[in-house]
């Protein structure tokens, strides 16, 4: 695959391995009964991507996907990446608030998505919720006054639901366009042009859309595949959820760019994650490390034949020393690999070796990728500092994102003249280029491997009638590496209880973004010139919480 990087498109990828490797599993869902082989994958592919393009999706189009890792998911990532439409990736966990700005913001036109994911309606109702006038008006006529881009909702499952389409239907849809329509619409689509967009907390308030090209996910796809020494023999369990580029780049990809399986689980679950890596003979697996974490509890409890296991990836959070010990010695992945990256950088940008001692691989997260430069700069100047000094880990390359949407000016910040995209963290490099992550720039939190940023959670807090202001900082927590803390000044005259503000957040922002503790404050500790510190704040609440 390598000499055809920068050359060729997601859709003319599939049509490759479908050529090349026609009988090897490519899609596997053992406990729905599900499996295609390559060619039968891209022939589904092509199926969906025509069913789109009767319903009127053209070139360019913006297309979210609001599901869990469901067949349908990955049938309509390959599907955009054949007929020239942007895949919108929404995360699971979004609510009414998160997903009315993300579908504005990203001008999409067609939503597709599941029922739920905790409750079998949740979606659904979420989607009456934003558009009454889904239950007057037919199927792709939807004018909706929340979100007037929106015209066409698909629903994946049994029912049907007023005013939305059924998966089913687009796939019948697909009898009305040719092999020819499609093929000329494959034609038209560019290497270069974007093909997925994802969304990613900002630290100036609301999510921003990174926008991926073919040339980034290839890429970054095949860089990593080359150091997980993956080929079409290995068989990969995917538990991460697709909506983030670990699911839909190191994994779905990952495979596509070397022919391997796809084998994903829907929800995560520990022990379907090892009886999928049993039952369909997984060499790798992927996870966070709260997902490995709990997969080798489950492996205390009841045995589990993991055998077959060589590799994954395990990344989203710093990797504790014992897990990943366990992980090789117990689950049997001697070579499991870290990763670094953002969702900036397609994702990957740095990456241990299979071959890496396992003490590089702890205490590491490994040298560029191929094809990657990678170089720390003091955040001050911008001069590169020397090996061993702590500054601004920054990247350029193939995989460096075409922008943030209709953010110019954000993408200028994240990207400077030379290209070079700033990652915001702070990292060390050694002299052999392996790098560790000492800190961060930006005011994030990573809570179980999920981005949280500060900036979101106080913006939608304000919108509370009670709240004068409020700061928001991570605590350190054993069980997710850190936990959210609100510290709320109250406007005069008011009083507030927890149970209140836990309430309010219910159902409007994703479960993990609900701060665990409300600490009320009638001041916040600052600076000279009046800036608020927030150390001061962490230390505050670690003593108001005895630790």
């Amino acid at each position: 695959m390598e000499s055809k990087v920068g050359t060729i498109t997601i859709g003319e990828l599939i049509d490759e391995m479908a050529e090349r490797y026609p009988e090897n599993d490519a899609l596997v869902y053992p406990f729905r009964s599900l499996r295609y082989n390559y060619r039968q994958f891209r022939d589904v592919c092509n199926q969906a991507a025509k069913g789109l393009m009767r319903l009127g999706v053209n070139t360019g189009d913006h297309i979210a996907m609001w599901a869990n890792n469901v067949p349908e998911w990955v049938i309509t990532q390959f599907a955009t990446g054949k007929m020239g439409a942007v895949l919108v990736t929404v995360n699971t966990n979004y609510r009414s608030f998160e997903l009315e700005y993300l579908l504005k913001q990203s001008d999409s036109t067609t939503i597709i998505l599941v029922g739920g994911v905790r409750d079998s309606d949740e979606y659904v109702n979420i989607m009456y919720e934003l558009c009454p006038e889904l239950n007057q008006c037919k199927p792709g006529e939807l004018k909706s006054q929340r979100l007037p881009k929106l015209k066409n909702v698909i629903y994946i499952g049994e029912e049907n639901y007023p005013g939305m389409f059924n998966w089913n239907d687009i796939m019948t849809m697909a009898d009305h366009v040719s092999e020819e329509e499609l093929e000329k619409r494959q034609e038209d689509a560019k290497p270069d042009d974007v093909v997925n967009m994802q969304y990613t907390s900002g630290t100036t308030g609301f999510p921003k859309g990174v926008m991926l090209t073919h040339i980034n996910l290839i890429g970054n796809a095949v860089s990593m595949a080359e150091c997980l020494n993956f080929s079409s023999e290995d068989r990969l369990c995917i538990p991460v959820p697709f909506f983030h580029c670990f699911g839909c780049v190191i994994g779905t990809l990952v495979c596509a760019v070397t022919g391997a399986a796809m084998v994903p689980v829907e929800k995560f679950d520990p022990a379907k994650v090892l009886e999928t890596v049993e039952v369909e003979k997984c060499t790798a697996v992927h996870g966070v490390p709260t997902m490995f974490i709990a997969e080798l509890e489950e492996m205390k409890n009841k045995k589990y034949n993991t055998a077959s296991l060589r590799t994954g990836v395990m990344a989203g959070a710093p990797c504790p020393t014992e897990v990943m010990k366990a992980v090789v010695n117990t689950m049997g992945a001697s070579e499991i690999c870290i990763t670094y990256g953002q969702t900036e950088a397609s994702p990957g940008i740095t990456m241990t070796r299979t071959d890496d001692p396992i003490e590089l691989r702890v205490s590491s997260v490994g040298r560029a990728l191929p094809n990657v430069e990678v170089k720390v700069v003091d955040p001050d100047t911008g001069r590169e500092v020397p090996p061993g000094i702590q500054g601004e880990l920054c990247t350029r390359g193939y995989h460096v994102m075409k922008g943030y949407y209709n953010m110019p000016e954000a993408t200028e910040s994240a990207i400077d003249k030379d290209n070079w995209l700033h990652t915001g963290d702070l990292a060390i490099m050694d002299e052999n280029g392996y790098c560790k992550i000492t800190g961060r720039l930006k005011d994030m939190i990573i809570r179980g491997g999920e981005n949280i940023y500060p900036r979101e959670i106080e913006e939608f807090l304000y919108t509370h009638t009670k709240v004068r202001d409020v700061q928001i900082v991570g605590v350190p927590s054993q069980k997710y590496g850190e936990e959210v803390a609100a510290f709320i000044q109250l406007k005069d005259g008011t009083s507030a209880t927890v149970e209140e503000f836990k309430e309010f957040c219910t159902g409007k922002i994703s479960r993990f973004k609900i701060p665990k503790f409300f600490i009320f404050v009638d001041e916040y500790p600052t600076t000279a010139s009046g800036k608020i510190q927030k150390f001061r704040l962490r230390e505050q609440a670690l003593e108001a919480l005895g630790r």
